[in-house]
């Protein structure tokens, strides 16, 4: 508060109240003051002349004799006395004044008329000028009076600024603790979420895990049913192309029995039936873009990579077209595309068989990500 009323004071220094009307009483006083002088001059010219001499009588009454006190009579009662009444004295005999001093006493009388006149002309320039101090005084406290009331005016408009600063310090600290809790909150509920997050992916991450390995559980075991099928489908196939061969053979000596013993022509039907025998095992030129068809639609892959790299895959089928093995034979230089693409082809299982109807023993297929 007081530095308040310094800086009050400091913008609006006290000035005094500057009086009206200072050189009109001064030309008024200086004025009468003039007068009073002229008056004194002619007063004082006036009794500068030698007065004159005059006689005058003094008479004193002589009070008579007093008689000698009448023997005292004896006391006897009487009636009440008469007031007596004293006799009035007679006035003096007027005196009789010389022109000198009727001269004398006009000028004292007009003497004494200028003076009241001047004594009356200055009560009423003191009773102005009282009234003029009144009116003065009235006017500096009417002005005391605005000015202490502008003073208090300011005063509240002060007051009235700092609750004002006050309470907008107030909202703004209380806003700045509410942001303050808030991005605390905030905060707090990222931790959780991320602490959250961390634990679903482990947990997604444990049980793709144990996806994988009972995946790979299962896959070694259907392996090695398949290899067991296709070991037990070999022997059957080796037991059925010995029992054919005996047959045939069998057949053929009967034929040979037959026609004579002609033995050109029987190798001849045996090196046919060898030749259709053996061109079963190779791959056909569409049987690779045949696997590729089915193997693209089980590609999971959402990588963003540059250029199209390409990975190539080795595969080995069982005849029935069961997946022996699958195994990167070329590597596209990103393993997530490589691992997408040997994940694919498991899942392609059994994949389709050739043109003969039976799956070819190995092969490579290519694959490209944006092809």
């Amino acid at each position: 508060m007081p530095l308040r009323l310094m800086t009050t004071a400091a913008a609006y220094p006290y000035q005094p109240v500057k009086e009206r009307g200072t050189l009109r009483s001064f030309l008024l006083a200086l004025l009468m003051h003039l007068l009073l002088a002229v008056v004194l001059y002619y007063g004082v010219s006036w009794q500068s002349s030698t007065p004159v001499g005059a006689e005058a009588e003094l008479w004193e009454e002589i009070p008579a004799a007093t008689a000698p006190p009448p023997p005292r009579p004896q006391p006897q009662p009487q009636p009440e006395p008469e007031p007596v009444v004293q006799p009035r004295p007679a006035p003096p005999p007027p005196q009789v004044k010389s022109k000198v001093e009727d001269d004398a006493d006009i000028a004292l009388e007009q003497k004494k008329r200028r003076a009241e006149a001047a004594a009356r002309e200055e009560a009423e320039r003191k009773e102005a000028a009282r009234k003029e101090a009144e009116r003065k005084e009235e006017a500096r406290k009417e002005e005391a009076r605005k000015e202490e009331a502008r003073k208090e005016a300011l005063r509240k408009e002060a007051d009235r600024k700092e609750a004002e600063r006050r309470e907008a310090e107030r909202k703004e600290a209380q806003r700045k603790e509410d942001a303050k809790k808030k991005a605390a909150q905030q905060e707090q509920d990222r931790k959780e979420q991320a602490e959250r997050e961390r634990k679903e992916a482990a947990e997604a991450k444990a049980k793709a895990q144990a996806d994988a390995k009972a995946k790979a559980q299962a896959d070694a075991k259907a392996k090695a049913q398949a290899d067991a099928k296709a070991k037990a489908d070999a022997e059957a196939k080796a037991n059925r192309e010995a029992a054919a061969n005996a047959q045939r053979k069998s057949e053929l000596a009967r034929l040979q029995a037959l026609a004579g013993g002609s033995g050109a022509g029987g190798g001849g039907v045996g090196n046919a039936a060898g030749a259709g025998a053996g061109g079963g095992g190779k791959a056909s030129p569409g049987y690779a873009d045949r696997v590729r068809r089915r193997v693209k639609p089980n590609i999971v892959f959402t990588e963003d990579v540059p250029g199209n790299p390409t990975a190539v895959v080795s595969v080995q089928l069982a005849p029935d077209g069961s997946l022996l093995s699958a195994r990167l034979s070329k590597s596209s230089g990103n393993s997530g595309w490589d691992n997408a693409v040997l994940r694919a082809v498991e899942r392609s299982d059994p994949l389709p068989r050739d043109e003969n109807g039976k799956a070819p023993a190995s092969f490579t297929i290519t694959f490209r990500p944006k092809d």
